[in-house]
C-alpha cells in the first residue's frame, strides 16, 4: 500500500507539504500542489479519511436519520440525497429510527463525530422532542418535520393542499361515499392528510356516516386491511382515498380479492406518486410529489447551511404538490 511518505520521498518534498497539498491548504503553491497531485494519482495514493478528518476538522459526510429504510419513498428520498451530496463531495451515512424516540438518540450519539452535518426526517409528532434535544449540535435541516423558525432549516411537503386537491377531485366525479385509510395517528404527514379530507367533505356536506376513516401505518398490508374491512361496511364506500400509495397499492389488491372492479365498482387514489405508482394497473391516480428532488433540495440546504455557519439564516419552506389523475379513479357507479 502505497503511503503519504512514498509521495513525499517521489515529489522531494516534506510530509506536511504532501498533507497539506492532498488537503487543500493555501499554503502550498498551486504549482507545488498539481505536481503533489499527480505524483499521488500516479503512485495510486489514497489519503486516510480518519487521519484527514483529525486535521481538517472535517468528515466530508452528511448524517441522513429517515423513519425507515423500507419502501419507494424513502429509496427516492436517498436517492435524491446521494445525488446531490455527491455533486458537493459529501458521502452518506444513513440510518434508520423507526420513529422511535431512543432509536433518534442511539442515532445521534453513533453519528456523532461522523458527519458535518444531518439531515432528518421524523414526522412523528411525539418523536419531536428526542429530535430537539440532540439537533443543536451541528447544522441540521428537518425533513417533513415542523421546526421553530429561529431554530432550524425545515422543509415540508403542501400535505393539506394535496389532500384537499384529491378529495376535491373525487367529489366532483360524484363520490358521496368515500372513505379515507390514514397513516398513524401521531404522524405529521397523515395528520395534515386527515385534515385536509376532513375539511373537503365537510365542505361537501357529506360529512358523518358517509366519511369513513380507518388508520393503516403507510405500509401495502395495512391499505389491504383497510379496505378488506371497508368492504364489510353496511354501505360500501364508492372511492377510497389512502394516505400514502403504498395502501393505495395494498386497497388495490384487497378489492381485486374481493372481485371489485378498479374503478368501475370503487375508486381508489392515493398521495406521493411513487414510481410503481403509474405501472400499476389501472394506472393510480395520486398526489405527484418529486421524491428525489425533495432530498437533493433538502441536501443542498444542508450543505449551505455547513458553508455558512455562524452566519446561517434559518428558513422553512413548503413544497407544493400536484394532482395527477390516472386510471384508478372515474364517475361514482350509479
Amino acid at each position: 500500500m502505497v503511503t503519504i511518505k512514498d509521495v513525499a520521498r517521489e515529489a522531494g518534498v516534506s510530509v506536511a507539504t504532501v498533507s497539506r497539498a492532498c488537503n487543500g491548504s493555501a499554503a502550498v503553491t498551486d504549482d507545488t500542489r498539481r505536481h503533489v497531485l499527480d505524483i499521488a494519482a500516479r503512485l495510486g495514493y489514497t489519503p486516510h479519511g480518519a487521519a484527514r478528518s483529525l486535521i481538517t476538522n472535517r468528515t466530508s459526510t452528511i448524517g441522513v436519520l429517515l423513519p425507515d429504510l423500507y419502501g419507494e419513498f424513502f429509496s427516492e428520498v436517498i436517492r435524491g440525497v446521494d445525488q446531490a451530496a455527491q455533486r458537493g463531495g459529501y458521502h452518506l451515512l444513513v440510518s434508520s429510527s423507526h420513529d422511535e424516540s431512543r432509536e433518534i438518540v442511539a442515532a445521534f450519539r453513533a453519528m456523532r463525530g461522523r458527519v458535518d452535518g444531518l439531515l432528518v426526517m421524523s414526522p412523528d409528532l411525539d418523536a419531536r422532542a428526542a429530535v430537539h434535544e440532540f439537533t443543536d449540535r451541528f447544522p441540521v435541516v428537518l425533513l417533513n418535520c415542523p421546526a421553530e423558525a429561529d431554530r432550524y432549516d425545515s422543509i415540508v411537503i403542501n400535505n393539506l393542499d394535496g389532500a384537499r386537491a384529491i378529495v376535491q377531485h373525487l367529489i366532483e366525479l360524484g363520490h358521496r361515499r368515500i372513505a379515507m385509510i390514514s397513516g398513524r395517528e401521531r404522524n405529521y404527514d397523515s395528520v395534515e392528510r386527515r385534515r385536509g379530507f376532513r375539511e373537503v367533505v365537510c365542505e361537501a356536506g357529506i360529512a358523518g356516516e358517509y366519511a369513513l376513516e380507518i388508520t393503516g401505518d403507510f405500509s401495502e398490508a395495512s391499505g389491504f386491511r383497510a379496505a378488506a374491512t371497508l368492504l364489510e361496511a353496511p354501505r360500501r364506500p364508492t372511492a377510497i382515498f389512502a394516505a400514502n400509495d403504498s395502501m393505495a397499492i395494498g386497497a388495490l389488491s384487497a378489492l381485486r380479492a374481493g372481485s371489485l372492479r378498479v374503478p368501475e365498482d370503487i375508486s381508489v387514489a392515493g398521495f406521493d406518486d411513487i414510481p410503481m405508482a403509474q405501472y400499476m394497473n389501472p394506472p393510480l391516480t395520486t398526489v405527484h410529489v418529486d421524491i428525489s428532488a425533495l432530498g437533493a433540495l433538502a441536501t443542498e440546504r444542508l450543505l449551505s447551511h455547513m458553508r455558512e455557519v455562524p452566519e446561517h439564516v434559518h428558513r422553512q419552506e413548503v413544497v407544493s404538490c400536484t394532482l395527477v389523475v390516472r386510471g384508478s379513479s372515474a364517475s361514482a357507479p350509479a
